[in-house]
């Protein structure tokens, strides 16, 4: 991909105190912005790019989109990279949304999966919150667990691997303090028996919750992932609403890869993976299982 020259910037419509972008401009951020992260920016989302990214700019001294691209594109500055990714995403969760996977974990995938490894005679759990986000999902799974399993988890090699590709995201998870408006939909036993109070609106996951789960960076955009088994269960969810169907279906395909037979994929209810891709099997809404070997 080749960026915008001098000759080739066509005038922008002017945005009332905005910096401008040109047509060369946004095509150009937004092939970047699917090369690295696999985000498909459609035309819409021009003005959503551009209001973004104007505070960062000015602060950081970019006289132009261009300035800023060029930055970006010369392969040194993985932090800007980062940046922009945080600027650009969304990460607005809470605790226990979509809540019937939540259910569906702890009453039967969860159940499942720990009497078919007594049976192999293993006893690693090993779960994987893919596009974690700010913590809620990675946290809410690891309270179910510690529940079902009991005072039997010690004997397991269990916790929750958690990874995104927001370092801001995962600064606010490792922290593990949540406003009340993010913890309220958590049914009231695990409110109590997980989190402490800080502050008038505020609550902290509880030790046992917050040491159990193994937060990480990592682009999902990766052509390899650099783990040694598969898991049993895989969360994305809603992340590949960002994607177009050539890249979800890459991903799925890697997601594939990493699954053990009979292991569980999840991913957001506003998401598919379509008729068509044939590798899981569908069992309900947003909630697919690889076959058994």
């Amino acid at each position: 991909m080749s960026g915008p020259n001098n000759h080739d910037i066509t005038p922008a419509t002017p945005v009332a105190g905005l910096m401008e972008i040109s047509d060369k401009e946004f095509n150009a951020m937004r092939e970047l912005i699917y090369d690295k992260f696999g985000i498909n920016l459609t035309d819409q989302k021009r003005s959503l790019l551009v209001g973004r990214l104007q505070k960062m700019l000015r602060k950081e001294g970019f006289p132009s989109f261009r300035a800023y691209y060029e930055h970006l594109s010369s392969g040194q500055h993985d932090a800007a990279l980062s940046t922009l990714v945080d600027l650009i995403s969304t990460n607005h969760t809470y605790f226990n949304r979509e809540k019937a996977h939540f259910e569906f974990f702890s009453e039967t995938a969860l159940p499942e999966i720990i009497q078919r490894l007594r049976q192999q005679g293993r006893n690693d759990i090993r779960i994987w919150c893919a596009g974690c986000s700010s913590g809620e999902e990675p946290y809410t799974l690891q309270m179910l667990m510690l529940e079902v399993l009991g005072n039997d988890y010690k004997n397991w090699d269990a916790g929750i691997l958690a990874t995104d590709i927001s370092d801001r995201a995962l600064t606010i998870a490792r922290q593990g303090t949540y406003p009340t408006d993010r913890v309220d939909a958590l049914p009231e036993n695990l409110r109590r028996k997980y989190f402490q109070k800080v502050g008038e609106d505020q609550w902290k996951v509880a030790p046992q919750v917050q040491n159990e789960v193994l937060y990480r960076r990592l682009n999902l955009m990766n052509k390899t992932f650099p783990f040694k088994k598969p898991f049993q269960m895989i969360f994305c969810r809603n992340v590949m609403i960002y994607f177009d169907q050539p890249t979800r279906e890459a991903l799925v395909s890697r997601f594939h890869q990493f699954t053990e037979p009979g292991g569980y994929l999840f991913i957001g209810h506003s998401e598919t993976l379509g008729r068509k891709q044939g590798i899981y099997n569908y069992l309900l809404p947003a909630l697919y299982q690889k076959g058994e070997a």
